[in-house]
C-alpha cells in the first residue's frame, strides 16, 4: 500500500490505488512506476472503496515539477507549491 506524505507537515493518505492526471486534458491513469512519468501530471493516492470507511477516500497534489531523490523504498518530488514523499 503506498503512502503519500506532504514534507512540510505530515499530512496525506494512503491507499492502493495510485493514478496520474494530466492537467490538460483530465486524463487518469494508474502509475506505470517509474518516477520520470510524473513530471508534469498529477498525481493522486487513495483506496478503490471511494468514501466507504472514510470522509476523505483520496489526495491529490499539483503538477509535478521534479523529482528530488528516489530509492526501493520511497520517492521525493516537488510539485509547483510543495515537496512529497511517497512511500511504496
Amino acid at each position: 500500500m503506498a503512502q503519500l506524505i506532504r514534507d512540510r507537515d505530515g499530512e496525506g493518505y494512503f491507499g492502493s490505488r495510485i493514478e496520474t492526471i494530466d492537467p490538460e486534458t483530465g486524463k487518469r491513469e494508474f502509475w506505470n512506476g517509474e518516477p520520470e512519468s510524473l513530471i508534469g501530471k498529477k498525481l493522486e493516492v487513495g483506496t478503490m472503496t471511494a468514501g466507504m470507511f472514510s470522509s476523505r477516500d483520496w489526495w491529490r497534489t499539483t503538477t509535478i515539477i521534479e523529482i528530488i531523490s528516489e530509492d526501493e523504498e520511497k520517492l521525493r518530488f516537488k510539485t509547483e507549491n510543495s515537496t512529497y514523499t511517497l512511500r511504496r
